[in-house]
């Protein structure tokens, strides 16, 4: 690491520890169905929540005109205090979303007026940036989808919100790396290489399952391993919940969750396989600790995602799930790095 980088990368390292944050309380929001509180979306005007009862009651007699409160909450017995913590965590969300964008834009030009920043950085950012901004407009896209007609927001929307929200997690840390280790790495391994890039691919498509998963509530039937409900590998419900075999594996509850359970396998295995493969090479000592990592918290995540599914996902195992999906992406990051580069 040069010593003219360090505080751009402790810059793109702090941007890292936001988007987790951001992501550990939009799970949050999630689990207590805090995310449509809010019916719009004004980027000065709510930047605070409402200071007083007056505006509250407002901001409460709003949400009652749209469906979850029409079709939900007016059954049970749903009051402002009720009301207040939902609006808090998806406010809360959303101002953590304002600080982001805050810093990495502020340094950025401050780096940029100092010239600590070359061509190449200049060009990831500029992509961070546009990155941060499309992520601010897949969250509104999102909740837009939960306020017209259905009180639940789309599935397809929420794992693209929440799945775009690791790949630029990713994405930054990967910029970091670059200006971490600024020399190029003499041992990159291209086998290797290619199994940890076919592993991070796996590893997306599972992320984009658990946002289907959690869009569609499917954590709550078939709360068994390693079978499904009677016993099944496969349960005939998998095939009978839509129209189709495709609509099924992508809209079914079940279907869904048969997906995500039994692909977990294959993220295991491909990782597994990346660590035997790497016991024929003579590995650096990042190269080795990064595979090491990868292993043992994909067994981690594993073992969490059965205790979740077995528990019927409780909002603790639940975010603690989701938590560790994104220390295993960062771990599949910093090895897919260090094989790469």
């Amino acid at each position: 690491m040069k010593k003219e980088n360090k505080s751009v990368i402790i810059w793109l390292l702090s941007g890292c520890v936001l988007l987790f944050l951001m992501v550990v309380v939009g799970g949050i929001t999630r689990l207590t169905n805090s995310g449509l509180s809010m019916t719009d979306w004004h980027l000065v005007t709510d930047t605070f929540p409402p200071l007083t009862e007056a505006k509250w009651q407002a901001a409460f007699d709003e949400y009652k005109k749209f469906p979850e409160y029409q079709k939900i909450n007016i059954h049970n017995d749903f009051q402002l205090a009720d009301y207040k913590f939902i609006y808090f965590w998806e406010w809360f969300h959303r101002f953590i979303g304002r600080i982001i964008g805050l810093v990495f834009f502020v340094p950025f030009v401050y780096f940029l007026a100092k010239k600590k920043l070359d061509t190449p950085t200049i060009k990831k950012c500029i992509v961070l940036l546009a990155m941060g901004a499309f992520q601010g407009f897949l969250g509104w896209f999102m909740v837009r989808s939960g306020l017209i007609d259905n009180p639940d927001v789309s599935h397809f929307r929420l794992s693209l919100h929440l799945t775009f929200a690791f790949i630029t997690f990713a994405y930054t840390l990967w910029v970091a790396l670059d200006l971490i280790y600024p020399e190029r790495n003499i041992n990159k391994i291209l086998p290797l290489r290619n199994i940890a890039r076919y592993a991070l691919v796996a590893l997306l498509i599972q992320i984009i399952y658990g946002g289907f998963v959690a869009g569609l509530n499917a954590g709550l039937i078939h709360n068994h391993w390693p079978l499904m409900s009677d016993g099944e590998f496969i349960h005939e419900s998998v095939f009978i919940e839509q129209s189709s075999l495709i609509k099924n594996l992508i809209e079914g509850k079940s279907g869904v969750q048969f997906v995500h359970r039994t692909f977990a396998y294959v993220v295991v295995a491909i990782i597994l396989f990346l660590f035997f493969k790497s016991k024929k090479y003579t590995l650096t000592h990042t190269q080795a600790n990064g595979i090491k990592t990868l292993v043992v918290f994909v067994f981690i995540q594993f073992l969490l995602g059965v205790f979740t599914l077995l528990y019927s996902v409780p909002l603790a195992l639940g975010l603690i799930h989701q938590i560790m999906a994104f220390f295993l992406l960062s771990a599949m990051t910093y090895t897919l790095h260090r094989l790469s580069k």
